[in-house]
Parts: structure tokens; C-alpha cells; sequence
């Protein structure tokens, strides 16, 4: 009877998920296999012949890939801008020194071609690489070399990332809260003063005579005339010991200063007709639109003083775009607040799920996939499946709306379809490289799997050298370029365990595109060359 069951899928499946959990979350010296345990309990159920279908892995690598890339495409172009140089450089030094190894141990060990370029497509855990080996060499060596190194390509990389922080004795949650404060560093804490109007300069003049907002960058947010406090509009004009409030970074608010007069601690109160909200931005006609477009002051009597966004307090300069979720913070008179309907500030659209956007954006990483790129001298390049679906899905979630389409998912339903997706992928990854582990060995013995082996380790051993050494990066963005350049989806399953910062994800898909197009073209090279 549990022999049928096992043979039913979605039992063994599920059998393998909780079997898995149970595994991961056994500590040795403070070190667990987290979610990446289900591979390894996958690969003992493969080995006595219980697979998962090709069809639920592929669907869970289409909803992993594309949930990744949908999270990491806001920070994606400001990583690949900041960093993406070091990253690529730290790529193309993986990829040459795979091909390197594989080429060295060739003649050390009198290795036949058709084999050395399926080892490199295993132990970089490449199916695209393994089609162009197989269509370059014409040769069945091809994929038994790839199944010789596949599992280790898949189990050293997550082992790999798993010990990399413990032998270098780093804290991730530590360097990630120390990148995270980086972050906001480079936007600047927005604080609140008021001034009393003492510069003959100004007296007056209006605010927008004296242009205060485009000189200063502070937002000017009451006036205080005698002892009428009202909401600044641009013809609102200064008068000597008049009281002004504004929010703004220190040094704007300084400039503010020098042109107004005295700063002081402390804030003008509201009168009985005025008030502060925080609105959210959750109608989609307002997306990307920029907030000097809006014309609050004339339109609704309001100020926006900041806006808030994925934790960070942005000054509300005139271009600055509108993006779904921003909290803006308002004042203004009580009767001219109709704002909430401009924006939609409805709480429940930021947890609601919308499928469609989620069902074509991969439908459209899909037919990306497909496209073949055709280089002179008869080299061509697919994205694939993986490449196609992280490819859109950065793009798609960088652009944030098309129409009424838009391209994002809220956080809890994107760490939901996330770990399904992984968990699936996982299953039947680790059953189908189970299923002729054993008898792989027989067949070809362990030379094969010595030189795999040392096919996936000498480019991570390099990326950790150069890239701490020399480039100084973060553990955080190396696990991410490792297991990016070395096409390991199970290795950034692991990264992203280990951490809840999504930058392992970003340089993941920083650098996975390229990681695949020179691995391919390093393949034909080899495979047609050599």
C-alpha cells in the first residue's frame, strides 16, 4: 500500500516537502539546511526510483524565477548602476575559470571533449549548457558527464553558500542591517523647524517671488502671521517676524535659513480647521505620475511633506514619481481634504492578490524564452526558460505599470508563491538527479565526478578571493554573484534562506543573464575548438 502511495505524486511529494522541513530544521554547531534539506531528501527518494513529474518542477521554477525577479527589479538597475560592474567582472572570472579547470583536467587526465563540456554543463547545473554540448559534440558522453557532475553541481554550491559565512565568521543579519542602514544613508533623514522671518531680503515677497522650494529643496508646510496660522500656498508673502515651518533635509533646511531668517526647534501648531493624514497610493491612474503634476495646493489646499516608501522617508520634490504603496504625509484644511480619493488610500489593495498580472507576465518570460539570438560565426543564444521569465519579470516589475496593469505582487503573496515554487522545484530536481546517481558512478567511476566536483569549486573559491580581496564586496551581493554565475537556482534557494535582505536576489539577477550567454558560448568554444 505505501508502495501505490509513493507512486502517486503528489503524496510522495508532500512526503519529501515535510520530510524536508523536518531535516532542514535539525541545527549542528548552529548550522541548518533550512529549506534547501527537501534536494537532499528528494535525492534519497529518486534513488529507490520515486520521481516528481518534469512538468510540476518546471512550474515551480517558472514561479520562483518569476516571483525573484519581480521583488528585484526596483532595486535591479540601481544595483546593476552601483555594482554591476564588479559583479560582471567577478561573472566572467567564474565562468573563464570553469572553462579553465575543465580544459586543464582534460589533458592532466586524457579526458575526451564530448565529456569535459558535459561536465561543465553539470557542475554549473546548465540545462541550456548540456542542449549545446549535446548539439555541439553530437555525443551521448555529453549527458552521462552531465549527470555525473549534476548533483554535486547542485549540492556543493548549496553546501558552499550554507559554510561561507560560518567559516568566514560573518553574521548576515548583522551585515545585512548594516547594508540596509548604508542604504538610507543615501537618502537623507527628513527633519522638521521653524524659522522666524528676519531677512529684510525677503519681506515682503511671496514665496514664490523668492522661489524658496527650488533653491533650499525644504518643503514649506504653515505660515504663521500674528496669530492666524494657515496652509502656504506660492502667494503667500512674508512679513517680518512671521513664522514659517518646513521639512527637509538638514542641509536644505541651513539653506532655508540663510535665506529667511533664524532657525528654531520646534513646530507651528494646527488650528481648528487643519489637519495631518497619511494617505496611501493604491489607484492606479496615479501611478508614475509625478507629484508637481498633481497641483495639490491648488486643487485641494494640501502640502505633501514626505512620502514614504519601502521604509525610507523621501522629500516630495515636483518629480518625484508616485509609486504604489507610497504613504504621503498631508496637511491642509480640513474641508479641502479629498485627497484619499485622488490616491485611492485603500489599506486592502496592498494585501490583495491579482493573478492576471502574475499568469501574463509569465506567459510573456515564456515567449521570451523561445527567442534565438543569432551571432556571426554560427553562434546562437536563447534566453530559456529561466532567462526568459527573470529577464521579464525585472523589466516588467522596474516599469511597475502598463495601463491599468500592474506589475508587482504584495509582499506576503510573493513569499508565498515563492516557496511553493522552490519547494516543487526542488522535488523534482533532487528525484530525477537521484534516479541514476548510483549507477553513473558504476558507469564511469569517480574520475568523472572529481573533475565535476572541481569544476564547481575552483570558480567559487576564486569569486570569494577576488571578490573580498580585492573588490571588497558584501558577503551578501557575493552569495548572490556565486550562485548567479554559477547558474545555481537551489544556490540562491539557500542565499535566500539565510537571509531576509533581498540583495542576494538582486545581484543573483544582476548577473545570472550574462553568467548564462558566456557560459554557452565558453561550451561551443571548448566543445568545437579543442
Amino acid at each position: 500500500m505505501f508502495t501505490d502511495l509513493l507512486n502517486s505524486s503528489y503524496f510522495a511529494l508532500f512526503l519529501i516537502v515535510a520530510l524536508g522541513f523536518m531535516l532542514g530544521r535539525i541545527k549542528i554547531k548552529g548550522l541548518s539546511l533550512d529549506v534547501s534539506a527537501v534536494i537532499f531528501i528528494a535525492l534519497l527518494f529518486g534513488h529507490f526510483s520515486v520521481i516528481i513529474p518534469k512538468e510540476l518542477g518546471n512550474f515551480g521554477l517558472v514561479l520562483f524565477i518569476f516571483t525573484i525577479g519581480i521583488q528585484a527589479g526596483p532595486g535591479f538597475f540601481d544595483s546593476f548602476r552601483s555594482k554591476g560592474k564588479t559583479l560582471i567582472i567577478i561573472t566572467l572570472l567564474i565562468i573563464c575559470s570553469a572553462a579553465l579547470t575543465a580544459t586543464g583536467l582534460k589533458y592532466a587526465f586524457d579526458i575526451d571533449t564530448p565529456s569535459v563540456v558535459g561536465l561543465i554543463a553539470g557542475a554549473l547545473t546548465s540545462t541550456p549548457g548540456l542542449a549545446v554540448a549535446i548539439d555541439s559534440t553530437h555525443s551521448p558522453l555529453a549527458s552521462i558527464a552531465y549527470g555525473i557532475a549534476y548533483p554535486f553541481g547542485v549540492i556543493g554550491v548549496i553546501l558552499f553558500v550554507k559554510l561561507l559565512p560560518r567559516i568566514m565568521h560573518i553574521d548576515l543579519d548583522r551585515e545585512a542591517r548594516r547594508l540596509e542602514k548604508e542604504r538610507r544613508g543615501q537618502f537623507p533623514e527628513l527633519l522638521t523647524c521653524i524659522y522666524r522671518v528676519t531677512n529684510p531680503v525677503v519681506f515682503g515677497r511671496s514665496l514664490m517671488q523668492i522661489n524658496a522650494r527650488a533653491i533650499t529643496g525644504a518643503v514649506i508646510s504653515r505660515h504663521k502671521h500674528g496669530e492666524q496660522i494657515s496652509i502656504p500656498t506660492a502667494h503667500t508673502v512674508l512679513r517680518e517676524n512671521d513664522y514659517i515651518q518646513a521639512v527637509g533635509s538638514d542641509e536644505a533646511l541651513n539653506q532655508l535659513a540663510t535665506l529667511v531668517g533664524e532657525r528654531e526647534e520646534g513646530e507651528l501648531p494646527l488650528s481648528h480647521t487643519q489637519e495631518i493624514e497619511s494617505l496611501l497610493l493604491t489607484k492606479k491612474d496615479m501611478i508614475n505620475k509625478q507629484l508637481g503634476d498633481l497641483n495639490l495646493m491648488k486643487n485641494f489646499g494640501c502640502t505633501v511633506t514626505r512620502v514614504r516608501r519601502s521604509g525610507i522617508d523621501l522629500a516630495p520634490s515636483p518629480d518625484l514619481a508616485l509609486k504604489f504603496g507610497d504613504k504621503l504625509t498631508v496637511v491642509g484644511e480640513k474641508e479641502g481634504l479629498g485627497l484619499a480619493r485622488l490616491l485611492g488610500n485603500n489599506a486592502k489593495k496592498l494585501s490583495d492578490t491579482d493573478f492576471f498580472p502574475i499568469a501574463m507576465g509569465i506567459v510573456l518570460g515564456v515567449l521570451f524564452g523561445k527567442l534565438n539570438i543569432s551571432f556571426p560565426g554560427g553562434l546562437s543564444f536563447s534566453p530559456g526558460l529561466t532567462g526568459g521569465i527573470l529577464i521579464v519579470a525585472l523589466f516588467l516589475s522596474a516599469i511597475g505599470k502598463t495601463g491599468p496593469v500592474i506589475w508587482s505582487m504584495s509582499g506576503p503573496a510573493n513569499q508565498l508563491l515563492r516557496q511553493l515554487g522552490l519547494l516543487l522545484f526542488l522535488a523534482e530536481v533532487g528525484t530525477s538527479a537521484g534516479k541514476n546517481l548510483v549507477a553513473t558512478f558504476q558507469e564511469s567511476g569517480w574520475l568523472l565526478f572529481g573533475v565535476g566536483a572541481a569544476i564547481t569549486l575552483v570558480p567559487m573559491l576564486i569569486a570569494v578571493i577576488v571578490g573580498r580581496m580585492v573588490f571588497k564586496i558584501s558577503i551578501l551581493d557575493l552569495l548572490g554573484t556565486i550562485t548567479g554565475g554559477m547558474t545555481s537556482t537551489p544556490g540562491l534557494a539557500a542565499a535566500d534562506s539565510m537571509t531576509d535582505s533581498n540583495i542576494p536576489s538582486v545581484a543573483y539577477a544582476t548577473v545570472y543573464p550574462i553568467a548564462m550567454v558566456f557560459l554557452i558560448l565558453s561550451i561551443q568554444i571548448i566543445a568545437t575548438m579543442i
